[in-house]
């Protein structure tokens, strides 16, 4: 088989979470390589996963959008779509826009009620 990675990906064991269907759907997996550029992963049901997902990597605090290049009955490899270090969002911040969004979404629909009254 053809290695077309850009780096060595170094083994690890890391627990992961693979997000999709706007972050309403989500899946525990093992991380068992890991670069700057793409990941090996492991989960159950990988035929379930669209190509395109948000994956984060909690103890690395990393957040960033992938597509899945391959995918085997329990497995799956991963190249990251933001190829910068500096495009990857820590975890800790993209919780926290998450949960602004949210209270925004909130308050709109407050004030829409609000305003509704009158």
């Amino acid at each position: 088989m053809l290695d077309r990675r850009q780096l060595p990906r170094n083994r690890v064991y890391y627990g992961g979470l693979v997000a999709f269907n706007g972050r309403n759907s989500t899946i525990d997996c093992i991380v068992r390589n890991f670069s700057l550029f793409g990941a090996k992963i492991e989960f159950e049901n990988v035929v379930i996963v669209p190509d395109e997902i948000d994956f984060e990597i909690e103890r690395k605090a990393i957040s960033c959008t992938a597509r899945l290049v391959w995918r085997s009955r329990d497995a799956a490899g991963l190249v990251f779509a933001n190829l910068h270090e500096d495009s990857v969002v820590p975890l800790h911040w993209a919780r926290k826009l998450r949960a602004s969004e949210r209270a925004n979404r909130r308050l709109k629909s407050r004030i829409d009620q609000l305003l509704s009254e009158y």
